[in-house]
C-alpha cells in the first residue's frame, strides 16, 4: 500500500494501528508456525528445481509483530514486494535481506558454493530484482495453501521493489505474524522475511476456529488433510507400447535384435502413477531432452472396449 490519498485513509490507517484485529499471540504463532512448517518442504524443494543449485532452506524464526517491521532487521539493501488478496491489499509483505539476495544470485548463476559470495552494499541491479522476484514466487506459492485454508493471494507476485523506493514505500500498520526463513549455503546465510497481518491469519486460516471441544472441525481437518494430500510426491513412468508379439516371437527374441513400433506408439504414450493410466501422450525431444506432452486424459472405459476388438 502506498502513501494514503485521502484524510479518511489516513484515519483508516490510524484506527488499524489503534484497534486493528489481532488474536491471542501464543495462539497466532502456532497458526503461523503449523503454517510455515508446512510450506518448508515444498519451499526447498521448488528452490532448489529453480536455482538448479543445492540452497538450504530453514525456519529461523515465528513471532508477532507488525508490518512495518517487516524491513527493520534487512539493512539498507534488500527486495521487496507486498502481495493482495480479495480480502487485503497486503495480504502479504516479504523482504529478502541483501544477503540472500546474493545466495540466490549466486547459486542461480552457477557460483561455487564452497565459496564466499561478494556481499551487496549497494543497490540491487535488475538482474537481483528479478531473482528476488522468482524466490519471493515461490515462498508465496508455498505459503498460499489450498481449499478453505487458502490465503487466496493473488499469483504472481508484483515486481520486487529495492533501493529508495523500497525504503519509501509505506506499510499499512496493523498486527502481524512473523515468519523469518533462512536460506543458506555452506558459506553464506540470508534472510527472507514473511509479514502476514493478523486480521487475514484470522479469517483464512481459522486461528479461532475451533470447537468447544478444542479439537478442528470437520471442515478444518478436511481441508488440512486436502492440502497435505495435494502436496504429496508420486512418481511418473511414460511407457510407449510396442507392436503386438505372440508368445512364439517372444521366445524368438536374442541379444541385439531391434523391435519396431507400431506407427503410432509415439501419439499413444501412457502417463502412469503407481500403475494407474492417468493421461495418453506423446513423445518427443526438445534439444537434449526427451519430452512427454499430454494429449488428453485417459478413459479407462474405452481403453476396455478398445481392448476386446481384435487388433
Amino acid at each position: 500500500m502506498t502513501s494514503p490519498a485521502s484524510p479518511s485513509e489516513t484515519r483508516a490507517l490510524i484506527i488499524e494501528r489503534l484497534v486493528g484485529d489481532s488474536g491471542e499471540a501464543a495462539q497466532v504463532i502456532s497458526v503461523g508456525r503449523g503454517m510455515a512448517e508446512r510450506a518448508l518442504p515444498l519451499l526447498q524443494k521448488t528452490l532448489v528445481a529453480e536455482l538448479g543449485a543445492a540452497v538450504t532452506v530453514d525456519l529461523q524464526v515465528v513471532e508477532v509483530g507488525r508490518v512495518p517491521e517487516a524491513r527493520s532487521r534487512a539493512g539498507d539493501a534488500f527486495a521487496l514486494t507486498i502481495v493482495s488478496s480479495p480480502a487485503s491489499a497486503d495480504a502479504m509483505t516479504l523482504v529478502m535481506d541483501a544477503h540472500a539476495v546474493a545466495v540466490m544470485v549466486s547459486a542461480l548463476f552457477g557460483g561455487d558454493p564452497d565459496q564466499p559470495v561478494a556481499p551487496i552494499e549497494r543497490d540491487l541491479s535488475q538482474i537481483e530484482a528479478d531473482v528476488a522476484t522468482m524466490v519471493f514466487q515461490e515462498v508465496a506459492a508455498a505459503l498460499n495453501g489450498s481449499g478453505k485454508r487458502s490465503l487466496e493471494l493473488r499469483l504472481p507476485v508484483p515486481k520486487a521493489t529495492s533501493g529508495g523506493e523500497a525504503r519509501r514505500r509505506v506499510l499499512r500498520d496493523g498486527a502481524a505474524v512473523r515468519i523469518v526463513f533462512g536460506v543458506s549455503t555452506p558459506t553464506d546465510t540470508g534472510t527472507i522475511t514473511v509479514m502476514i497481518p493478523q486480521r487475514v491469519l484470522l479469517s483464512t486460516r481459522g486461528a479461532t476456529a475451533r470447537t468447544e471441544e478444542g479439537e478442528a472441525n470437520e471442515f478444518d481437518w478436511r481441508a488440512r488433510f486436502s492440502e497435505e494430500v495435494m502436496r504429496s510426491t508420486v512418481r511418473l513412468e511414460a511407457t510407449m507400447p510396442l507392436a503386438r508379439l505372440t508368445l512364439g516371437d517372444l521366445a524368438a527374441f536374442a541379444p541385439g535384435q531391434v523391435i519396431e513400433f507400431e506407427e503410432n506408439a509415439q501419439v499413444n504414450a501412457r502417463l502412469s502413477a503407481r500403475d494407474k493410466t492417468l493421461f495418453v501422450c506423446e513423445f518427443g525431444k526438445l534439444g537434449q531432452n526427451y519430452t512427454v506432452r499430454i494429449s488428453h486424459p485417459h478413459d479407462a472405459g474405452q481403453d476396455f472396449i478398445d481392448g476386446l476388438l481384435p487388433g
